[in-house]
């Protein structure tokens, strides 16, 4: 949200891996990039060229010093990635090194895709790489008069050795069954018509179940009982409640790959995921681990179709897919390929 220098610039190493961290000019002023936001928003085609690339400049993050290394070292390197086409780094420097960009859009349906700014912007690199198929074909709809194209090779998923539901489960008091929301607590996320959806379940439902809610909250919730919200964790925790939990809850309209549903399906969880989202549906699709909903009545027939067999036998199915779709080295030997 702010951009804020939480780590060091310089080098670092993280297992093996060489990175280099630049510093951000300043923070996100939020309030007045939320002010800007809803001042486009409704009609984003229709602003100036020059009041959506002002857009970009108060998303942010903005980093001179990254703009100026790409540009002394641009002959250093044989290609450069740029994941997500909506940040200030993408749009700044993807067209110093176009002739060698790859973009990684993470693209869905989302009104910022509708400024005309990225009408040439995806014209500029030398390939585009899709997360789903649903992603790859949203985007060729989107810039149907540039015959954009690329490979769809996804990501890889790898959960830890070692987890510990029964930890997570003590850690927190949590005894009973329970659903879990894995990201951004955020309206933008669906979050909070999946609190209400939970709550009217459990009115209507004499179940002993609860809501579990991990992430950065930035939205206020109705103060339930059954609804634990536990904010951010580190990596071991979140495996560990992936692993604890009966059924993981996707609420996002707006995605282009779900990891956290990826994730759920590692270990062995059954997903249920927002019906309009085509990236979502269409993951639970390719691997029959899931099911989806459009509105409150779905969701309810969704956890009454939910029982223990339905979802373990989802969850296998998802495991399965996992291995045979979302490995790091079928991943790594796609992009390899891709450079090649």
């Amino acid at each position: 949200m702010t951009w804020a220098n939480a780590y060091p610039e310089g080098h670092d190493y993280e297992r093996g891996v060489h990175i280099q961290r630049f510093r951000v000019d300043h923070p996100r002023d939020v309030s007045r990039f939320n002010r800007l936001s809803e001042s486009i928003r409704f009609d984003p085609r229709r602003a100036s060229i020059a009041l959506q690339e002002q857009w970009v400049r108060e998303e942010g993050p903005i980093s001179s010093d990254l703009t100026q290394y790409v540009k002394q070292h641009r002959f250093r390197y044989d290609a450069f990635f740029f994941f997500s086409y909506l940040y200030a780094t993408t749009y700044e420097q993807l067209p110093l090194v176009e002739e060698k960009a790859f973009l990684v859009p993470l693209a869905h349906d989302e009104w910022p895709l509708q400024m005309r700014i990225w009408d040439e912007f995806f014209k500029r690199p030398v390939c585009t790489i899709f997360n789903t198929p649903e992603e790859h074909d949203f985007v060729r709809t989107r810039f149907a008069r540039t015959a954009i194209d690329g490979p769809v090779i996804g990501c890889g998923i790898e959960p830890p050795g070692y987890v510990d539901p029964e930890s997570f489960r003590s850690s927190y008091g949590i005894s009973e069954p329970f659903m879990l929301y894995l990201g951004r607590i955020d309206p933008s996320k669906g979050c909070g018509v999946l609190v209400e959806d939970f709550v009217r379940f459990r009115r209507q439902h004499a179940t002993p179940a609860k809501l579990v809610l991990i992430g950065d909250r930035q939205m206020t919730l109705p103060a339930d009982e059954n609804v634990v919200v536990v904010g951010p964790v580190d990596e071991q925790i979140k495996w560990n409640a992936l692993a604890a939990c009966d059924l993981l809850a996707m609420p996002s309209s707006y995605e282009s790959l779900s990891l956290a549903v990826l994730e759920a399906w590692s270990v062995g969880k059954a997903a249920l995921v927002n019906a309009h989202s085509s990236a979502l549906v269409g993951q639970c699709r390719r691997s029959g681990a899931g099911l989806w909903y459009a509105n409150y009545e779905e969701f309810e027939a969704a956890l009454g179709i939910l029982d223990e067999p339905v979802r373990k036998k989802l969850g296998s199915q998802g495991m399965d897919f996992i291995k045979d779709a979302c490995s790091w080295p079928q991943v790594e030997s796609n992009y390899r390929r891709l450079l090649e």
